[in-house]
């Protein structure tokens, strides 16, 4: 299920797409855009902060990018310009979004609108753009083991199993019977 943020940087990177296009303004886009079917279950205020500030600033935003790319501008495709600009833009004006977010969406906006690798080529262009935007947050993370949070599905999580066993071994005389040792790894069998 999708949530109001994720609509938002569909629309987002449709109008994006349709910017490059075009060259619709950004209150036009956001008028066409507030009537299409799915909008009213999107964050309005992300999406026309997103399209209005990746338009604007859009010189900017590719002077960043550029130095990150494998080729020029204009060769990359328009879906991965369109989502490179909304990251790029997002990334450089929504500090309050972390920089790992802000990938991860990207990289689903790619493996849903984009070329077949698109998403690879993506993540490449967007992380080494986070390495010079985002470098503090970087390096505190890095400091400080902050590591992405562990999905909770039942499926990530391995069982534990703790496995009590009794020393096969026979005691020697005088002794009292030793007691039994826990163990978090298996029992194997000789």
């Amino acid at each position: 299920m999708k949530n109001a943020r994720r609509r938002s940087r569909e629309f987002a990177l449709q109008a994006l797409y349709q910017w490059q296009i075009t060259a619709t303004s950004a209150a036009e886009l956001h008028n066409q855009y507030a009537a299409a079917d799915g909008y009213a279950k999107a964050d309005a205020n992300l999406f026309v902060a997103l399209v209005k500030g990746a338009i604007d600033a859009a010189d900017s935003l590719i002077e960043q990018l550029t130095p990150h790319l494998d080729r020029k501008w204009p060769e990359v495709s328009p879906v991965e310009r369109a989502i490179m600009l909304l990251a790029a833009y997002e990334m450089t004006a929504m500090p309050e979004t972390p920089y790992r977010v802000i990938i991860n969406e990207a990289i689903e906006l790619a493996k849903s609108f984009g070329g077949t690798d698109g998403h690879k080529y993506v993540n490449g262009v967007l992380d080494k753009l986070a390495a010079s935007v985002r470098a503090e947050e970087i390096a505190y993370q890095g400091n400080h083991n902050i590591l992405p949070k562990p999905s909770t599905g039942a499926a990530s999580r391995a069982p534990v199993v703790t496995v009590k066993a009794r020393r096969v071994s026979a005691p020697a005389a005088n002794t009292t019977p030793s007691k039994p040792v826990t163990s978090t790894k298996p029992v194997t069998k000789s």
